[in-house]
């Protein structure tokens, strides 16, 4: 009765997965396609790119509604900061970053960011934010009002970017030349490029600074690199679904998810310096985008077309 009840809800079985569902609730707007997602866990707001609806969402994980909804075209990127009650958002149709009052949902600024802007970082010392210009290869870099400071030019695609605590430096995937460049935020000049190796399209990363490993995926080949950052050697290769696209990562339970355009979802517990694969299997319907709450331990997964056929936000959370 089960994987009858799972094929006719929608979704396929993820028996492979340690995840149990636990909620999954109606997101506005047409079954088309979401992006990135980002939690305030100051104010358990979930903001989520429903890319091409054209709008950028503010869920309420406490009372599981939508609070707010701000018009973005083609939003793609959006990043909470919470330091300074702003939301970052890449509203890629109009080639610009969006400084937004994380409370109000007002848009306080538009700046140019490239032919198309799509993840973002936020470093806390400079109070910048820096956006990739994917196609465009180059990192935009706003300010915390967010105006235009400068562009780094990085020689290929630009795939996601990071901050590393650690380090101080913001780390951005070269996709087109399987690289990573270092920039210095200081300066804004890049200091280091580390080659990927065994790697086809650098397009994700998520940096655990504390335990200084880098999760880097590959969407041309499906796999995820770890890389030690004190050493600056990558210790792991790993398969996931094809087409991985967005991480996240479980800062207390140190546990990673890399959801993927082909529905498919791995998950990780991270080790001493690097993985180990906990399960993998099949979710959704491009399920590539996920967010976790590192103090609940639940799992956010934006869906184009839940249980119901219409856009669903599928809550899950560890199988204990």
């Amino acid at each position: 009765g089960l994987v009858v009840l799972l094929c006719t809800t929608g979704l396929a079985s993820a028996v492979g997965l340690p995840l149990v569902p636990v909620g999954r609730v109606p997101l506005s707007g047409p079954p088309v396609r979401f992006d990135y997602e980002s939690l305030d866990p100051t104010t358990g707001t979930l903001w989520i790119s429903h890319m091409d609806a054209n709008q950028l969402l503010a869920f309420n994980t406490k009372t599981r509604r939508i609070v707010r909804t701000v018009a973005a075209p083609g939003v793609h990127g959006v990043i909470a900061v919470p330091s300074l009650g702003r939301v970052y958002a890449s509203a890629t149709n109009d080639r610009s970053v969006l400084t937004i009052n994380a409370h109000t949902g007002a848009i306080l600024a538009r700046a140019p960011a490239g032919q198309y802007p799509d993840g973002l970082a936020y470093d806390p010392a400079q109070r910048h934010v820096f956006v990739s210009d994917e196609s465009g290869g180059i990192e935009t870099v706003i300010s915390a009002a967010g105006r235009l400071v400068t562009t780094i030019r990085l020689g290929g695609e630009a795939g996601n970017v990071q901050y590393d605590a650690g380090s101080g430096h913001i780390f951005v995937d070269v996709q087109t030349l399987d690289e990573i460049a270092v920039i210095d935020p200081a300066t804004n000049k890049i200091i280091r490029r580390i080659l990927v190796p065994n790697c086809a399209n650098d397009h994700s990363l998520l940096i655990d600074a504390a335990h200084r490993i880098a999760f880097i995926a590959c969407d041309g080949n499906a796999r995820l690199l770890t890389l030690n950052l004190r050493t600056m050697r990558f210790t792991g290769t790993f398969k996931v679904g094809d087409s991985p696209d967005v991480l996240a990562f479980d800062n207390s339970l140190l546990r990673l998810y890399v959801s993927s355009e082909s529905g498919t979802v791995a998950v990780f517990a991270e080790t001493a310096h690097s993985a180990r694969p906990l399960g993998i299997g099949y979710l959704a319907v491009e399920a590539h985008t996920v967010a976790v709450d590192s103090a609940t331990h639940l799992v956010y997964f934006a869906l184009q077309i839940g249980s119901t056929g219409h856009p669903q936000l599928l809550i899950m959370k560890p199988r204990r």
